[in-house]
């Protein structure tokens, strides 16, 4: 057998020994990262990943998200999942997540998605109890879920200290009653009242809502606007629009005839999730607030 040359050996064995570490250093996050992945079908829980510095790894409807949701806002690595009534099942399982996280009001897709990865649902809004205080549980239990306990606590915190802070600056503001509403179009709309993240919020900032009405699990009603015509209150009007229906506004006697578009002083507001948690609860009053200042100022 021919014998290998000194300076060969000694180069074989530096390659070897170049391999070995190259192999030790390569990142590890294509190998591990799905151990720890979740998937978040439920926009409310996706919001309160991201305010714990834990994103979740997919999505459902990513652009919509951010069309109704607004913010905190989701990196842009998140995968989108499809419809949250449908998600895509062949992404789902390419992101081999460990547990996918949804609400009560997709429980329906539970023996479709547990095939793919652990299903956990995580009841709010369900009426057993004070709404703000199902929303601080739900923030600690997601902060449990992803080992940030600490990030959960702070969230808590911030968040209630910076609605006193916008109460105690809203307390010297026009202190009219306000009616909360989503359009669904032209003659129709979500008011908001009891049971909501809105009155939740409103009720820390010690402002009054106009709508004394009837809401569902949700905390609004489904009404008319000839239904706002005789309460006299500040119309906040939450965005997004459906297509086309400012235009149509314009053209609506119905609409012209509201109290506070005849006063013009209807206040709109950026996107906001009214169905959301405890970011949704801080986006809504720092808008509002903001809002009703410059209001106040003009």
């Amino acid at each position: 057998m021919p014998t290998v040359p000194l300076f060969l050996h000694t180069v074989c064995r530096w390659i070897r020994r170049f391999t070995l570490l190259w192999i030790t250093l390569l990142p590890t996050s294509g190998v591990l990262a799905n151990d720890d992945a979740i998937a978040a079908i439920d926009w409310t829980l996706a919001e309160t990943l991201v305010a714990l510095d834990a994103p979740p790894a997919g999505v459902a409807q990513v652009d919509a998200y951010h069309a109704w949701v607004g913010e905190p806002e989701l990196p842009d690595d998140v995968v989108d999942l499809g419809l949250r009534t449908q998600p895509n099942l062949e992404r789902l399982s390419e992101l081999d997540p460990s547990r996918i996280l949804i609400s009560p009001m997709f429980a329906g897709l539970t023996p479709k998605l547990s095939r793919i990865a652990e299903v956990e649902t995580l009841d709010f809004y369900n009426g057993e109890r004070e709404l703000w205080d199902q929303l601080v549980a739900l923030t600690h239990r997601l902060g449990d879920m992803v080992d940030q306990e600490a990030e959960a606590d702070a969230l808590i915190e911030r968040t209630e200290t910076r609605l006193e802070r916008q109460r105690q600056t809203l307390s010297s503001t026009d202190d009219r009653p306000l009616l909360m509403i989503q359009l669904m179009d032209e003659r129709h709309a979500r008011v908001f009242g009891d049971h909501s993240l809105l009155q939740a919020v409103t009720d820390r900032l010690e402002l009054e809502n106009a709508w004394q009405g009837t809401t569902n699990a949700w905390g609004f009603s489904l009404v008319g606007l000839e239904d706002l015509m005789g309460i006299e209150a500040r119309l906040v009007v939450i965005k997004p629009l459906p297509v086309g229906v400012k235009a149509r506004l314009a053209d609506s006697g119905l609409w012209q005839q509201l109290p506070s578009v005849k006063r013009d002083d209807v206040i709109w507001l950026d996107p906001v999730w009214t169905f959301g948690a405890l970011p949704s609860a801080q986006r809504f009053a720092d808008l509002l607030t903001e809002a009703l200042e410059d209001a106040d100022r003009a």
